[in-house]
């Protein structure tokens, strides 16, 4: 089993910054594919982005060149930077790590982009 703690939600204004991390724990000692989706009221959840365990990364077009998946293989922790934040990006903010054949998520994290 493996553990997802989200954290660092809240509320910033439009432009700014935020930076969002979820902690694994458990049995995280494979290789693990890391995604953030997020979903906004009354709409599916999305893919944002990922980073595979070969370090590679990808982005969904509407947050490329904004936002920064990274990881620390330390604390087993990835975080998600978000940058030029607007309106749109409101959403309850989830992450998932695929462990071998198995999905885990974390409970989710509010964002709020408002003034």
């Amino acid at each position: 089993q493996v553990q997802l703690v989200e954290s660092g939600g809240g509320l910033v204004q439009p432009g700014g910054s935020l930076t969002i991390s979820c902690a694994a724990s458990g049995n995280i000692s494979r290789p693990m594919t890391w995604r953030w989706y997020r979903q906004a009221p009354g709409k599916q959840r999305d893919y944002v982005a990922v980073i595979f365990s070969s370090g590679t990364r990808n982005y969904v077009d509407s947050v490329r060149g904004r936002f920064t998946i990274s990881r620390d293989f330390a604390t087993t922790t990835v975080y998600l930077q978000m940058n030029s934040l607007k309106h749109e990006d409101t959403a309850v903010y989830y992450c998932s790590a695929v462990v071998g054949a198995s999905v885990y998520w974390g409970q989710g994290i509010q964002v709020t982009v408002s003034l």
